[in-house]
């Protein structure tokens, strides 16, 4: 029997990107943003032209993507479905091209049962081909041709969506658990 395939996105689904973009741009933009302030929007909308242009300089500078947190049980629940399923990690790595080196880096530290052949540095994933894809931006979901399936995060909290949702790693492993036996 053929295994079914998952594509993970890394931000904000393995990674949590977000706690340190927020603090990066209270740094580099001399701001205090909170959590709570962000919630429900993307950061950049709540910055002038000069702050985007100081932000996107520092998420691109080497070693940004190095050192970000695990997401909660990440690497347990991905560990648990590569027995089961092919696992694709699929970063939106191209908005960003100095990320390629840590964001491989950060994956073969903290997912080493990976097989970094299937690490997929792209821009759009309708290019993925896999099963399921697991990420936190809808417009990633609607291009992908599998079953999308939104993973929360701050940008995308009550966000309408036709997607299966899930809220972390606990109810992706449920999931899975409901669609196969994992």
């Amino acid at each position: 029997m053929d295994r079914k395939s998952i594509a993970i996105d890394m931000d904000e689904v393995l990674a949590d990107t977000f706690k340190k973009l927020l603090k990066t741009v209270n740094e580099v933009c001399h701001l205090s943003l909170t959590e709570a302030e962000v919630k429900g929007n993307k950061m950049w909308k709540l910055l002038n032209a000069e702050q985007a242009i100081e932000l996107r300089k520092a998420i691109n500078s080497p070693g940004f993507f190095r050192d970000l947190e695990v997401i909660d049980s990440a690497v347990q629940a991905v560990k648990e479905l590569s027995e089961h399923y092919d696992i694709y990690i699929a970063t939106a790595a191209m908005e960003v091209p100095n990320s390629f080196h840590d964001k491989y880096e950060w994956l073969i530290e903290h997912f080493p049962f990976l097989d970094a052949r299937y690490f997929i540095f792209c821009g759009d994933k309708k290019v993925v081909h896999a099963d399921y894809l697991i990420d936190d931006t809808v417009s990633q979901l609607d291009a992908f041709t599998g079953k999308g399936i939104l993973f929360k995060a701050n940008h995308n909290e009550n966000m309408e969506t036709n997607h299966m949702q899930v809220d972390n790693w606990q109810e992706v492993l449920e999931l899975f658990t409901s669609l196969q036996v994992v």
